[in-house]
């Protein structure tokens, strides 16, 4: 059976259609309280009452700004780094709604220029923590049971808030708290944050949609509750969008999140924050707690609340924070989700077919921009002796026009170090310097006088299993290994074994069966793979990003399924039928 019904509604113009079936109302309306086009369908029977989308809600990805001279953006940031110039901004940690000092108090110093202290902050200890944790807890239910369409929203507002009137402010924190240069900053905190927020609110709304099947006097519904509990999202330093979304992304989803931000990344991730909160995140929600990454990871796998973990960071930090999961499961109520994504060891193969100046720019632009510290930066490359000449000249005439220094400068392309990574980088300089196997072909020099900075270094190692060609180091060193042209298939076999790593890569062929030879040899190298194109440069919804290996559990932030992974999935059978007989028919 199935009629189309004429009812009356307050505003008839959301109205898009109905039809009966199976003794069910299906009514599709329009909500012109969401700022995004977005069709729900209603169906309502004699039992039970489902809300769910039935169309897609048309996002499309930020456009990058180009800030050029004279430009409206370029004016609105200028003022945003002057209003910051000797300023210290106070960060308090935030529960509920209660701004909280402790006596541990730390400063965000910005990296190229030690003098400024961006921000003064608060570390939170075990008792905070705990009291974090309650709150949270509390605060669960009600939150996990307001409909997708609400809790979306906050994540629908706050990217028009970034999109517009707070993008100058949350980029110019960026810029002198993370040292990154306009255009990095703005791929980072402006385009890659906002379609985090709009794309995942997105898969949320149209995650219910996906229904189990009814049957014959049946209706089946499944419901995405938020998991039991709270998510502990750890953040890394190097962009600001990660941390947004490591604890936006489980809010999303009815989750109750303590977002413990990176020290260095403290003053654009206060801001984030502020953004959900004015955005309509109510309090309790995502607590915002910076802390000693010991006592943090301590305090939440000691608590039988912890429903999950949201990570980005180093591979140790990861495994300590799973093996103590694995060593408390008894006191935990649920399995808890443990998801993280830690870095790699990228590389960029070229073959003998490859176009030169597109391996050479690519290659530049993925292991030297913001400074080689990206989870995806290039770190390794191998070169056929064929085209190592032109490729090598390519590499030392661009290296010669690289300038490192203040993100204020135009000409900049890559500024400082983070101070937790300086020391080892300039070891794995001092080791190049030593080693009979490696000849630094290009930069090599570093200083931490005023700033953290590291000159971009291209290293040619003459043995493809030389620690430095293994090892993540993640700053500006390339390591190159130049092979005999004919023997592509060993180095595939190399690659794939040489690093426990596998996060990006890419591959520079225009032939296109060794296209596809490397693609099977190198079919589990790389979580993210690219054919003729650097190694860095994800965007949200096209290229959603994780590897797997010691690169983490690959659970593709930025695709459509990252969001079920933050829901606890419970199926509804509503019989409309009661159940008369007892016996089978075969029974007679």
């Amino acid at each position: 059976m199935n009629k189309c019904f004429t009812l009356h509604h307050e505003d008839e113009s959301q109205i898009l259609g109905y039809n009966v079936c199976g003794g069910c109302l299906l009514l599709r309306i329009c909500p012109s309280s969401l700022g995004v086009h977005l069709s729900i369908l209603m169906c309502v029977s004699l039992c039970s009452f489902r809300t769910f989308p039935c169309a897609a809600v048309e996002v499309k990805n930020e456009p990058i700004l180009g800030f050029n001279e004279g430009s409206p953006e370029r004016a609105e940031l200028q003022k945003a780094l002057d209003d910051l110039k000797g300023k210290t901004e106070e960060i308090p940690c935030v529960v509920g709604d209660e701004h909280v000092w402790t006596k541990d108090i730390r400063y965000q110093l910005s990296p190229f220029n030690h003098s400024h202290k961006l921000a003064k902050f608060c570390y939170a200890g075990k008792e905070l923590l705990n009291k974090a944790i309650l709150a949270s807890v509390a605060a669960r239910r009600e939150w996990d049971l307001k409909p997708i369409q609400d809790r979306a929203q906050v994540l629908f507002k706050a990217a028009d808030i970034i999109s517009g009137p707070k993008r100058a402010e949350i980029l110019a924190k960026t810029m002198i708290g993370q040292g990154k240069t306009v255009v990095q900053a703005e791929i980072d905190a402006a385009a890659e944050l906002i379609d985090f927020f709009r794309f995942n609110a997105k898969h949320a709304v149209e995650l219910e949609s996906q229904q189990p099947l009814d049957s014959d006097g049946s209706t089946n519904t499944m419901l995405y509750r938020g998991l039991e509990g709270f998510i502990a999202a750890v953040a890394p330093f190097n962009f600001t969008a990660i941390g947004g979304n490591l604890a936006g992304t489980p809010a999303l989803m009815g989750n109750v999140v303590l977002w413990k931000p990176s020290d260095t990344a403290m003053s654009a991730s206060y801001a984030v924050y502020n953004v959900l909160r004015d955005s309509g995140l109510p309090p309790n929600i995502i607590q915002f707690v910076p802390a000693d990454g010991p006592v943090f990871g301590d305090t939440i796998t000691s608590s039988e609340h912890l429903a999950g973990i949201n990570f980005t960071g180093s591979v140790p930090t990861f495994k300590r924070l799973w093996k103590q999961v694995a060593q408390n499961l008894d006191v935990y109520k649920n399995f808890p989700r443990v998801a993280g994504e830690c870095g790699g060891k990228n590389f960029h193969f070229v073959h003998k077919s490859a176009d030169v100046q597109s391996v050479v720019t690519g290659t530049i632009r993925s292991a030297f921009e913001y400074g080689g510290q990206k989870c995806s930066a290039c770190s390794r490359m191998y070169v056929p002796d064929s085209l190592w000449p032109q490729i090598k000249q390519g590499l030392l005439d661009i290296h010669k026009q690289l300038k490192v220094g203040d993100v204020s400068v135009q000409q900049t392309l890559a500024s400082r170090t983070v101070s937790s990574s300086f020391a080892r980088i300039k070891k794995w300089l001092d080791h190049a310097k030593s080693s009979p196997k490696l000849n630094i072909i290009a930069g090599g020099h570093c200083n931490d006088k005023k700033g953290y900075f590291v000159e971009p270094t291209i290293i040619e190692s003459t043995d493809p299993q030389e620690a430095i060609m293994a090892e993540e180091i993640f700053g500006p060193v390339l390591s190159v290994y130049v092979y005999p042209e004919n023997d592509y298939l060993e180095v595939l076999h190399l690659i794939d074994n040489t690093s426990p790593y596998a996060l990006t890569g890419a591959v520079f062929a225009l032939d296109k069966n060794v296209v596809n030879e490397a693609a099977k040899a190198l079919r589990n190298a790389a979580g993210n793979y690219y054919v003729n194109d650097k190694s860095t440069g994800s965007i949200v919804a096209q290229q959603p990003f994780g590897g797997a290996r010691a690169s983490g559990t690959n659970d593709k932030p930025g695709g459509p399924h990252y969001v079920l992974r933050w829901t606890s999935p419970q199926v509804v059978k509503a019989t409309h039928v009661p159940l008369r007989e007892w016996k089978y028919p075969y029974m007679g």
